[in-house]
This record gives C-alpha cells, sequence and structure tokens, in this order.
C-alpha cells in the first residue's frame, strides 16, 4: 500500500509558510518552545523535506544544516504513528547521500533514540541539555 502522503526536499524560500505552520503547531504550540529558540535564523543555509497529505495539507517537516545534521523533525499529531517521520528522515538521508555527506547527525531525544537506530544511527558520548530538553547526540556515517 503507498503511503497517504508525499515528501518533497525544498528551500526555506519556496516552502517558508508551510513549514513555519507544522512547526509553529508542534514546537510552540503544543511542547511550548519559545520561539526565539525555534527561530533560530539557520533556516535559509538548510534543506528541507515537508510532508504533505494527498489534499495537499502540509503534515510534517525537517530539516539538514549544511555541515549534515538533521534536526525540526516535526508531525502534525494526527499523521503521527503512520511513518511520516521515517519518510521525512529517509527523504534528509537520500539528499546526504547523492551529495556525497560522510556522516550525518542528529540530537535526539531519549524516546526517539529506537526510532534513529532503526535508521542506522549509533549514540555518542552522555546525554545533554539544549532548550530545556535532554537530548543524546547520534551518527550515522554515509562513507
Amino acid at each position: 500500500m503507498s503511503n497517504p502522503f508525499t515528501v518533497s526536499l525544498v528551500c526555506w524560500h519556496d516552502g517558508e509558510p508551510l513549514l513555519k505552520s507544522i512547526r509553529e503547531a508542534v514546537f510552540i504550540r503544543e511542547r511550548g518552545t519559545p520561539a526565539e529558540l525555534e527561530w533560530d535564523g539557520k533556516d535559509e543555509g538548510c534543506r528541507h523535506a515537508l510532508a504533505l497529505s494527498l489534499q495537499g495539507d502540509a503534515i510534517g517537516c525537517g530539516r539538514m544544516l549544511p555541515d549534515g545534521h538533521i534536526g525540526h523533525i516535526a508531525v502534525l499529531p494526527q499523521w503521527r504513528k503512520q511513518k511520516v517521520g521515517t519518510a521525512i528522515v529517509e527523504a534528509l538521508l537520500d539528499y546526504a547521500r547523492s551529495h556525497e555527506y560522510p556522516q550525518i547527525s542528529v540530537d535526539a531525544q531519549p524516546h526517539y533514540v529506537p526510532f534513529y537506530r532503526n535508521n542506522g544511527f549509533v549514540e555518542q558520548g552522555e546525554a545533554f541539555m539544549d532548550a530545556g530538553v535532554q537530548r543524546i547526540k547520534m551518527a550515522l556515517k554515509l562513507k
């Protein structure tokens, strides 16, 4: 069965309104992330993955910094547990492979460690706090 959504890679300029709507809903309103932490000024230089329902509604997103760091993976509540996050990470990894990135990293919240392990990531070091949230650095070697 095919997915009831699509994932496309977009630049910030083209996807900004839809990317912002998802991140505002998930990070700022749902999780209480301060807006000044969410809008860190790095989006312009990132490659973004945007998930859309077959009806064209924005349902999830993620980004990869130029150094290969993946972050800001967000999926609207009604679309969780439907492989949207997996598809977003896979799209960003495909981009990284096609552009010959040697390694990809992510700062995972502890409850997402199994998700990233399933995608080949390995923990590196001890847990740390970032923006009031515990995280663990994980990496995936591509070369």
